[in-house]
């Protein structure tokens, strides 16, 4: 049982309208002006998209009990789902520090990942990445190595020059991320030749490691469009991967 196309037609106005306010909240003379509107249009969505989750909960319990139920809410969107509102409900019932509450109000956005509910090329996205879900852990856990291993490895070249900025491993690891993912923002640089010599070599290899999990998504989102398009054209079902 899906939830009526016109709820979920305003569902999804109101998300990209809470964006909008997000986005002109941030801005001092528009809050100053209009923060009594920002706040109670804020107060409304939430309780449309509380009443939103409930709604989708009885629905699953509906079509499926508590196996539905369950489902739901530990699914991607029913997390989002609840992520989206759960902000609001922790600075109204649990006195949190500012500081911690303004970052919580970042999870607004996940509300926009709701626009991609019924989406099917999002879905088709979600497969091609579950496919090879297996080699992005490996791409990953490489990642991880040779960051590690280029975060020791700049530390001993550029500690006794640099001690400010390459002060320990665990310093230097900011510097080897953006070496490695080419970004390079300038800010911590190598000066000794051993640390120039090995930040040209880290570079080059860095090209190789942001390309092998980009590969693997393309060739896997690719596949999938293909097997999508051979069963739309032919009678014949493909067996599912």
């Amino acid at each position: 049982m899906k939830s009526p196309v016109l709820f979920d037609k305003f569902i999804y106005v109101l998300i990209i309208l809470n964006i909008v306010a997000m986005i002109m909240e941030s801005h001092v003379s528009l809050s100053l002006a209009y923060g009594n509107a920002f706040g109670i249009f804020e107060r409304t969505s939430i309780f449309i998209f509380s009443f939103e989750y409930l709604y989708r909960v009885f629905i699953a319990f509906k079509d499926d009990k508590l196996k539905g139920v369950s489902k739901y809410v530990f699914s991607v969107f029913g997390i989002i789902d609840l992520i989206s509102i759960l902000p609001f409900y922790l600075n109204t019932f649990i006195k949190v520090d500012g500081r911690f509450l303004r970052i919580l109000r970042l999870f607004r956005l996940t509300r926009i990942f709701k626009l991609g509910r019924d989406s099917s090329s999002l879905k088709l996205f979600t497969k091609a990445l579950s496919s090879v879900k297996n080699e992005l852990r490996f791409t990953l856990f490489l990642s991880a190595l040779m960051i590690l291993f280029s975060a020791s490895a700049i530390y001993y070249l550029e500690n006794e020059t640099q001690p400010e900025k390459f002060s320990s491993i665990s310093e230097s690891i900011w510097w080897a991320t953006v070496s490695l993912a080419t970004v390079g923002y300038g800010d911590v640089y190598p000066v000794t030749i051993g640390g120039k010599i090995f930040a040209s070599l880290i570079s080059l290899i860095g090209i190789g490691v942001v390309a092998i999990p980009t590969g693997i998504i393309s060739a896997s989102f690719v596949e999938e469009i293909r097997l999508v398009r051979e069963e739309k054209a032919s009678p014949i079902k493909y067996p599912k991967k």
